[in-house]
């Protein structure tokens, strides 16, 4: 859901929004974000702890970070996204505002006021951005599209009952229906 687009905002209208309110830069346009419900929530959390124990327990470089945390998509002062999930591997990218450049992996949590702009904008915005992997999980239909963008190959469209393995960790496997528990 856009705010008023009177003008072309920056990030220094990103980083000055009123206390408690949450929005998205997308070139120039700032775009509210509506609080999550319950299964986005428990999706997110169950997600951000298996990639992240798996990353630990396998001595791995990455850091995964959830929302909201702030990703500057091309480092400029056009794009500042919150994915629900962001696996950055190079550290060099975080700052204290957040990841300046494309995390290698990231995970959006479909939500009725979100579906438009993850499986359209966004899908757009990380392709060219760089982003290796992107997850949409979507519970209202119980499915999760995956694309390789580092394999240039078309998506892949699993059921919530499906194992999933990640392209960024080849033994990393997946049951969404699993973390819903």
């Amino acid at each position: 859901m856009p705010f008023p687009q009177s003008r072309t905002h920056t990030s220094e209208d990103y980083w000055n929004l009123p206390e408690g309110k949450r929005a998205e830069l997308i070139e120039g346009g700032l775009y509210a974000m509506a609080p999550p419900d319950f299964i986005h929530q428990r999706l997110a959390a169950q997600l951000t702890k298996l990639i992240g124990n798996y990353i630990d327990a396998h001595n791995g470089d990455c850091v995964i970070i959830p929302a909201p945390f702030a990703v500057n998509l091309d480092a400029s002062d056009k794009n500042w996204v919150e994915p629900d999930i962001s696996v950055i591997c190079d550290k060099q990218k975080l700052t204290a505002h957040g990841c300046l450049g494309a995390p290698d992996w990231i995970v959006e949590i479909v939500s009725p006021s979100s579906r438009k702009m993850d499986y359209n904008r966004k899908n757009a915005l990380y392709s060219e951005a760089g982003v290796r992997e992107y997850w949409i999980i979507d519970p209202a239909k119980e499915k999760v599209t995956v694309y390789f963008y580092q394999e240039d190959a078309d998506p892949v469209i699993y059921t919530f009952n499906q194992v999933i393995y990640s392209g960024i960790y080849r033994d990393l496997s997946i049951i969404v229906s699993e973390l819903l528990k």
